[in-house]
């Protein structure tokens, strides 16, 4: 594919392959209402390389071969959370660099550009599952876990797979202003466009379950029951222990404060309820919001939208379902 605008995608052996189609695809639309980029595969090796599903990658040599990127994008990979980054791949990624406008990352590449230095000092994101592990391995990357893609000084990053394809799909609005993005959107019929800034929709509440026995029984009684009175001062005096060293419990060992750890499971709660096709009113009910503004106000702030907005996105449309603009 011949073009303006050279894309070289940064592929290993053990490669999410999805990592890379999704966004190319979103490129190669592009090209077909006006745009003109030319898509290019580079490995360490500069041979082929096997992805995820089996697939054998064809590639069009190392980093050498490619003296004038414009983006640099490197796809993620299960072996990159669970083993040291490969220093071939971080030698390719350091070279690329200098050279390129922009440097991308897909979902779990953060951790390829957080090994290659790339990443020190800035903010980035990365798939949910793996934002702590990144926060733990990398600590001068300020860990943005919640957002679907981040931008710090010409260095992107994204989260799992869909995000990787917002973030292609910002690039060419970028590119070629809105309306070419528009096009982009509505044949590849995708939302136009979830901001960046967005919460990543699908993370439900990772908590590993706590050593404390104490801090046990209030983390399963916040589960069960959302909508009981949580303060922290209840909450303490059921398990028979000071406010503040329940408080100190949820710092040492969730990272975080029995406010927002409650704040957080209800979120998680009201979000399966109206996946489930029930209305804004009765899920803050049951959620444990007390009332509906609450709630919405919760959603605006942690999610980027309206319950009711949620709900339209990802509601089910079985008979259980309302119609909508009712109950919001």
């Amino acid at each position: 594919m011949r073009g303006d605008h050279r894309v070289v995608f940064v592929v290993f052996d053990g490669m999410k392959m999805l990592d890379m189609a999704g966004p190319a695809e979103v490129f190669a639309e592009a090209n077909l209402f006006g745009a003109t980029y030319a898509l290019r595969h580079v490995s360490p090796s500069g041979k082929p390389v096997l992805t995820s599903t089996g697939f054998e990658l064809p590639v069009d040599g190392t980093a050498e071969d490619e003296p004038e990127p414009d983006t640099v994008i490197v796809v993620g990979g299960d072996a990159l959370v669970s083993q040291p980054v490969p220093p071939d791949l971080i030698t390719t990624i350091r070279s690329l660099r200098p050279r390129a406008r922009r440097l991308v990352s897909i979902c779990t590449g953060t951790f390829a550009l957080a090994a290659a230095g790339v990443l020190a000092g800035r903010r980035a994101t990365t798939h949910w599952r793996h934002a702590r592990l990144l926060a733990r391995a990398y600590p001068d990357v300020q860990v943005q876990p919640e957002s679907l893609f981040v931008e710090d000084d010409g260095v992107f990053t994204s989260a799992g797979v869909s995000a990787g394809i917002d973030l292609a799909l910002f690039l060419v609005e970028q590119d070629h202003g809105a309306d070419l993005a528009r096009d982009v959107a509505r044949s590849l019929v995708m939302f136009m466009q979830r901001p960046g800034g967005q919460s990543q929709f699908s993370a439900p509440l990772e908590v590993r379950p706590p050593r404390t026995p104490t801090l046990r029984r209030v983390v399963d009684l916040i589960a069960a029951q959302p909508a009981l009175d949580h303060s922290v001062g209840r909450l303490a005096a059921l398990v028979a222990v000071s406010p503040r060293h329940l408080a100190r419990l949820f710092v040492t060992e969730l990272n975080t404060t029995p406010a927002k750890y409650v704040e957080q499971v209800r979120l998680d709660h009201a979000k399966v309820l109206l996946a489930a096709g029930h209305g804004v009113a009765e899920t803050a009910q049951v959620a444990g919001f007390g009332s509906a503004e609450t709630m919405r106000r919760t959603f605006t702030a942690r999610l980027g939208i309206s319950p009711s907005q949620y709900r339209a996105r990802f509601a089910t449309t079985g008979p259980g379902m309302r119609e909508p603009g009712k109950d919001r």
